[in-house]
């Protein structure tokens, strides 16, 4: 069962509310949540999304830079070269 966010717009397990429209209309950003969920495991791809600041990102976290509206894939892709993940694994 897919969890969806309480009252607060809280989704369990984060301390924002998951933004919920797409970014450049390739990626949308729920397929940034699972593929960071799947890649990381649940409570650590909340933290590295709000947590880790990357060059590649501007140096904003990845949440930042969703928020300022990059595109979807080239924040999944930054996250993925800082914390190299296999190539094969970045879908």
């Amino acid at each position: 069962m897919t969890p969806r966010p309480g009252r607060s717009g809280q989704w369990p397990g984060r301390t924002s509310p998951r933004p919920t429209r797409t970014y450049g209309g390739r990626v949308r950003i729920t397929d940034f949540w699972e593929r960071m969920e799947a890649q990381f495991g649940r409570a650590y791809a909340a933290s590295v999304a709000r947590d880790q600041v990357i060059a590649r990102l501007g140096d904003r976290t990845a949440l930042q830079a969703l928020e300022a509206g990059e595109d979807v894939r080239s924040v999944w892709l930054a996250v993925c070269e800082h914390y190299e993940v296999p190539v094969s694994e970045r879908h």
